[in-house]
């Protein structure tokens, strides 16, 4: 054990003949003591005994992030973190159980209520999606810790909470003309060019001139920006190029901005207020995806192309929209027709004449 500075550090060799150097995060040199000797101790333990490393949830959060620096949806994970450090943080790993975890997660439908962020402005309890969205991630989070780093014997089992499938959130012709009519310029241009190509928020937002060809009327999304992770080519029909040309002159690098600097993705005070204006309720700008998929499979487009076309990653994740176009259906069940034919226009009738009985 050693000083440097003011602070304490630890430098000592296993009994494997690894060596270890790190700060022992105090300048008391009574504490410095306890804590190397619980490290040269557990060192020990785990190397002679086979004991699992003591593990805190801080550190696992630090390591999950080092491990996952590329991954997309970072953000996501560091809120998730967050907001578990207030009942975990500075606890052991192996102490937490899957009912603290639980109790944690029903408390996130409480706070989340009452506290900043949508669901304080629109009423809405957390959904049960969110819910199994934080338990996934921490049950991710202690599986990693068993299998992959040695710091678990076994990690808690936790089950997600059911979630009944909803319908598909969709608007009609007309509902779409109004919410267009009733968005500012800038925002109307965007609600315009996501119905006429499906893409997500985050894409249009940051769709770059580099990123479209209006000569070949294509565009495309790099794989990074695709939520799947494979690079989507968007066929530009005309309501989509008027859109874009529309946009020519106003930002040097991004098609879509406003009062000349880049939209933030989180900013929804004009969208809320353009649907109320609107008078549609229960929807959501992703719902403009929805409508976009819904129209074309409504149109005759077969599900194969729409999956292409919209750069979802299997085909079970567009089946969602086969109930809106069951006309592929109608030979298969025309095959009842030479049965069904048989028995003349009203079924309760069994013979021919006067004589008819009643069902």
């Amino acid at each position: 054990m050693r000083l440097r500075g003011s602070t304490w550090w630890a430098d000592y060799t296993t009994p494997s003949g690894k060596r270890v150097r790190r700060s022992l995060e105090t300048s008391d040199k009574k504490s410095a003591q306890e804590l190397y000797d619980q490290l040269k101790a557990g060192a020990w333990r785990q190397e002679r005994l086979g004991d699992k490393p003591d593990k805190t949830f801080d550190e696992a959060a630090l390591r999950w992030l080092r491990e996952k620096a590329s991954k997309k949806s970072l953000d996501d994970d560091k809120s998730k973190i967050r907001y578990f450090l207030t009942y975990f943080g500075g606890r052991s790993l192996a102490g937490i159980t899957a009912d603290e975890i639980k109790a944690a997660v029903s408390e996130l439908i409480h706070r989340r209520g009452k506290g900043k962020g949508a669901s304080r402005i629109t009423g809405q309890p957390v959904t049960d999606s969110t819910r199994n969205h934080y338990l996934t991630w921490m049950r991710s989070l202690m599986r990693r810790a068993q299998d992959e780093w040695g710091w678990l014997d076994k990690a808690p089992a936790m089950a997600k909470a059911k979630t009944p499938n909803r319908r598909i959130r969709w608007l009609t012709n007309e509902e779409a003309a109004r919410l267009i009519e009733c968005a500012p310029p800038h925002l109307a241009a965007i609600i315009r060019f996501a119905l006429a190509t499906g893409l997500r928020r985050s894409n249009i937002i940051n769709l770059e001139w580099s990123q479209v060809d209006l000569q070949r009327r294509v565009a495309w999304i790099h794989p990074d920006q695709a939520k799947a992770g494979r690079a989507i080519g968007v066929a530009l029909n005309d309501s989509a190029c008027a859109v874009i040309s529309e946009q020519l002159g106003r930002h040097r690098r991004f098609v879509f901005t406003y009062e000349g600097r880049l939209m933030r993705l989180d900013a929804n005070t004009a969208w809320r207020a353009s649907l109320r204006r609107a008078g549609i309720t229960d929807f959501r700008f992703h719902d403009l995806r929805h409508t976009w998929a819904s129209w074309l499979v409504q149109a005759g487009v077969p599900l194969s192309a729409l999956q292409e076309m919209g750069g979802w990653e299997s085909i079970e994740m567009v089946r969602r929209y086969a109930h809106l176009a069951p006309a592929h259906l109608g030979e298969h069940a025309k095959r009842l027709d030479s049965i069904l034919g048989g028995f003349g226009t009203n079924p309760a009738q069994t013979k021919k004449g006067s004589d008819v009985e009643t069902v």
